[in-house]
């Protein structure tokens, strides 16, 4: 999303458990992502990134009719409560066998949202949007979690390959993320 936009920031890397001192005072719940922007700290990643969305306007990465915006709303919840919540299962290494289930969920979940993939250009609209900048990093990672879509999936691979694609998305992967698909 920051790539996409434009926005600049200072980042700080953190490693888990070892969270900086002044990221404790300013955070009540302690949690990364955490966005300080002057006199303001936000610290949930959907608050952040609809706040930069209004913050830095263009491109606009939602809607701007109410109802539409609901959805896209909607979706981003699921997408987090869902997927994110299959991918921190899939990424924890103390339960192999959560992990594997997590990783058949998260395919089958993916698999059932084909329609959404093919009905528009990108997810629920014909323009890029926060919700595409969401599903992204979760269809990015497919591969080193060694979670194969089959060939009926052809819409989603499609679809994956066009946010690969833009170089708002190519700018913002890491090395770690660009090594993932080596």
């Amino acid at each position: 999303m920051l790539a996409q936009k434009s926005i600049h920031v200072e980042t700080i890397e953190v490693e888990d458990g070892k969270l900086p001192a002044e990221l404790l005072d300013l955070n009540p719940y302690q949690s990364v992502p955490t966005l300080i922007d002057r006199d303001l700290v936000l610290y949930d990643s959907r608050i952040i990134i609809e706040y930069l969305d209004e913050r830095f306007p263009h491109p606009p990465l939602m809607p701007v009719d109410p109802v539409v915006r609901a959805q896209f709303r909607l979706a981003l919840y699921r997408i987090e409560r869902d997927w994110y919540e299959l991918a921190r299962q899939i990424d924890d290494p103390s339960d192999r066998k959560l992990g594997q289930k997590a990783r058949k969920t998260l395919k089958d979940s993916i698999l059932a949202s084909s329609d959404v993939f093919k009905a528009k250009r990108y997810f629920l609209s014909d323009e890029f949007s926060l919700v595409d900048a969401t599903i992204a990093p979760i269809l990015w990672r497919l591969s080193a979690w060694e979670v194969e879509l089959p060939a009926q999936a052809q819409v989603i691979v499609k679809y994956a390959d066009r946010v690969f694609s833009r170089p708002g998305f190519q700018q913002s992967l890491s090395r770690v993320e660009q090594d993932m698909r080596v």
